[in-house]
């Protein structure tokens, strides 16, 4: 895949280059908003639409599901028709589904429109690598840049919680996705000035079939793990899984016979960015999932409102920014696979202090743990990502930015279905309290949130006694969730260790 901004010599500097990389940066933001203020906004999606457990881990997985199974296809998709024109179609897209996102009348329409936000986010995240990789030439420039972008993911991160805080304490739950609709407005308004065109010249077809494997083999993978962890081995778990792997095996075998295939399978013939790739994924599954549910712990289980709830969460992205602003310096310094392991071995450890977490837990220790998981977190994915970028020709940017988003969110949505279902088990299994009508029960077992609406209809020794179950129960998953992340974080970091034994980060320029 070759570059229509590649005229120039490989050393020639790419005029404009900071300010494309200023737009870049806000489609990185629109979409590490979103996915931050969902968390916030749960509590109330849950009170206002009354999701059962399983409809709500849905809602908070399958946009993550979504864009895994078609990044891969919207990134070949964009070597064809321009890098560009898919960036800025997308965002205008994004931001019309966010208003279907913000005025969802029910579960069923509220997973749809989450769906429909993935396939428009779908287009955003490859593109912005792929530009970024071919716009600096200079490695410790596009560095920088990478750096850089991953800070703004973790920008988002805090602006997300602290946003939606404030919205969600004046206005009404969908507010909090009306705010992508002026970061979109300016991403496409800007980015057609600013942003200078890129495609490959002779892409070839775009294989429809491949996008049609691609997308059921995730779909049965994934479904068939949020089986499994809610309701064990049945039929239709194997046979989902079954599927899913039959058809990714299926696309791997037609991505090596096509002349041009949506993804090169040879680019994980390269060891770094194999081990860049799977160190991701893993690090995101074993975090999503606890993050998915600390918002509810902030707000349901320690009573903070949502304001203070996206404070808390701040130190976390705080460490990202700092720590991704710094990752590509420090790992020329020392070397790619002490800074990539370390970071993920901070991660895991953070993770495991909170298999000790409390209903009455002090702010101070959670507040470390956030910043450590930051910390570790923006110097781990800044230097794989920079690997990732690195370790193919500029031709291939499009497809290993690509493989690169797809283990992010296949992560993302992996862990959510794995972690989130572990705490959803472990809370459906409380003990209630002698008394209570077992209807209240019933919709009590289906969410934390759900539990809090039921406690209003009863007198009040009633309502203390089950919401100090259903709280317990809750955090107690959340302890288990949190060890089996810190487990995966561990081993993320001991993967990253002899992957990436030899990797440097390029020095030529």
């Amino acid at each position: 895949m070759s570059s229509g901004i590649l005229d120039k010599p490989a050393t020639t500097p790419v005029r404009g280059r900071w300010a494309a990389l200023c737009v870049l940066v806000l489609a990185v933001l629109l979409v590490a908003v979103d996915a931050t203020v969902l968390g916030l906004a749960t509590p109330f999606i849950t009170e206002d639409l009354r999701p059962s457990g399983t409809e709500l881990l849905w809602i908070g997985d399958v946009y993550s599901f979504v864009l895994a199974g078609l990044l891969v296809s919207m990134g070949s998709l964009g070597d064809r028709i321009g890098r560009k024109k898919l960036l800025l179609t997308g965002a205008a897209a994004f931001g019309a589904v966010s208003v279907l996102n913000a005025y969802a009348t029910g579960p069923g329409m509220m997973i749809l429109a989450r769906a429909l936000l993935g396939v428009a986010g779908a287009t955003l995240m490859p593109a912005t690598l792929a530009l970024i990789r071919n716009l600096f030439h200079d490695p410790r420039e596009r560095s920088l840049a990478v750096g850089i972008w991953g800070a703004t993911a973790s920008a988002g991160a805090a602006v997300g919680p602290v946003a939606g805080g404030f919205l969600l304490e004046h206005f009404w739950w969908g507010s909090v996705f009306l705010i992508n609709l002026p970061v979109m407005a300016v991403l496409v308004l800007v980015g057609a000035r600013l942003l200078p065109e890129s495609r490959d010249p002779a892409p070839g077809p775009w294989d429809l079939p491949s996008v049609g494997l691609s997308m059921a083999g995730m779909a049965g993978v994934v479904y068939a793990m949020k089986e499994l962890a809610a309701e064990g081995v049945n039929g239709t778990m194997a046979g989902a899984g079954l599927l899913g792997v039959l058809a990714l095996a299926w696309f791997v075998r037609r991505q090596l016979t096509l002349d041009t295939p949506l993804l090169d399978m040879r680019l994980f013939r390269h060891r770094g960015f194999s081990g860049a790739v799977l160190a991701d994924l893993l690090t995101i599954l074993g975090l999503s999932g606890l993050i998915f549910f600390l918002s509810q712990f902030l707000q349901l289980v320690q009573g903070r409102a949502p304001l203070e709830a996206g404070l808390a969460e701040l130190p976390a992205a705080v460490g990202a920014v700092a720590a991704g602003l710094a990752a590509g310096r420090v790992a020329r310094r020392y070397s790619v696979r002490s800074v990539a392991a370390g970071g993920l071995a901070a991660v895991g450890a953070a993770l495991g202090t909170l298999t000790a977490l409390g209903q009455h837990t002090g702010y101070p220790a959670l507040g470390a743990a956030l910043l450590v998981v930051g910390v570790g977190a923006g110097l781990s994915f800044t230097v794989t990502s920079d690997v990732i970028l690195s370790s193919v020709p500029k031709e291939q940017a499009g497809a290993a930015s690509a493989v690169s988003e797809t283990a992010y969110e296949l992560g993302a949505a992996l862990g959510i279905a794995l972690l989130g279902s572990v705490v959803t088990g472990v809370y459906r299994d409380f003990t209630a309290p002698a008394g209570i009508p077992a209807a209240t029960v019933t919709e009590a077992r289906e969410s934390l949130g759900g539990a809090a609406e039921s406690a209003g209809t009863l007198a009040p020794h009633e309502a203390t006694a089950l919401l100090d179950v259903t709280r317990e129960a809750f955090v107690e998953g959340l302890r288990l969730a949190a060890g089996a992340g810190a487990a995966v974080l561990l081993a993320a970091a001991a993967a990253a260790w002899f992957l990436l034994r030899s990797q440097r980060l390029d020095t030529r320029v």
